[in-house]
């Protein structure tokens, strides 16, 4: 959605060593946000933005308008049923509905052999992939590993709603996602136990609003009780009024 930072960079990077020909998209989304979140606000910085895609090598830009994007009296949604109820989509009703129709309708209209995602939003990755296997699409998902400033904290373009302490204060969800991390390299596997931990990790930062922290399955979004093969643990927050996400993924030996 622009505000592009290193995170999206490397996306650019990993579709430009595999690919002969590279396309991006700037488009503010409308219809992902929810009625009180941020669209009005949500940083936009169009030129800066083409001139860093210019400088890695991007072929195509498509930057289309809302009305070119959205008909109107245009009905027709894309949905993947339970998936997107789950995570930010619980935290976010329609969020997730608006992601895959302007997914769909991106894919359509460039028609990618292959497209590239960030595992920060790791719900969204899971959810497209389901979108592109129910439906039968021509298209290879590609997921890239999170890009985190020096100290740790997932880049996103809402850090730059952070204030100073703020910013100190978001880190909280990286500590508590690298507790969870050395429990579980310790041999704890059990899930209520391990976001018990990590609640008490973030309950350390009183000015940090807990929106979720779940251990659940990495494609059906399911929370597991027990971790055993690969487990997504996820984590959402409110840092003062912006919301903030991350996870790492844990693999058990059994």
């Amino acid at each position: 959605m622009g505000a592009l930072h290193e995170g999206h960079l490397s996306l650019v990077r990993a579709a430009r060593a595999s690919s002969d020909v590279v396309a991006a998209s700037i488009f503010v989304n409308p219809t992902q946000f929810g009625p009180n979140e941020d669209l009005a606000k949500y940083p936009r910085s169009f030129e800066s933005d083409r001139e860093l895609l210019e400088r890695e090598g991007v072929d195509f830009l498509f930057a289309p308008s809302t009305e070119e994007m959205y008909l109107a009296g245009a009905v027709t949604w894309v949905t993947v049923e339970e998936l997107s109820s789950r995570l930010d989509g619980r935290s976010r009703p329609g969020h997730f509905r608006g992601v895959l129709t302007v997914v769909t309708k991106l894919f359509h209209i460039v028609e990618p052999d292959a497209a590239f995602f960030g595992q920060k939003d790791a719900a969204q990755v899971a959810i497209i992939r389901r979108l592109v296997l129910d439906l039968n699409l021509p298209v290879e998902i590609v997921v890239c590993p999170i890009v985190r400033e020096a100290d740790g904290l997932a880049m996103s373009s809402r850090n730059a709603y952070l204030s100073r302490d703020e910013r100190k204060q978001s880190l909280v969800l990286r500590r508590s996602l690298l507790h969870v991390q050395r429990l579980a390299e310790a041999g704890e596997w059990n899930a209520a136990r391990l976001i018990a931990a990590a609640r008490e990790e973030v309950d350390r930062e009183p000015s940090v609003r807990l929106d979720y922290f779940e251990i659940v399955d990495p494609d059906t979004l399911e929370g597991v009780e027990h971790v055993s093969g690969r487990a997504l643990v996820a984590v959402a927050a409110f840092v003062g009024s912006t919301r903030l996400i991350d996870n790492v993924v844990l693999n058990a030996k059994d």
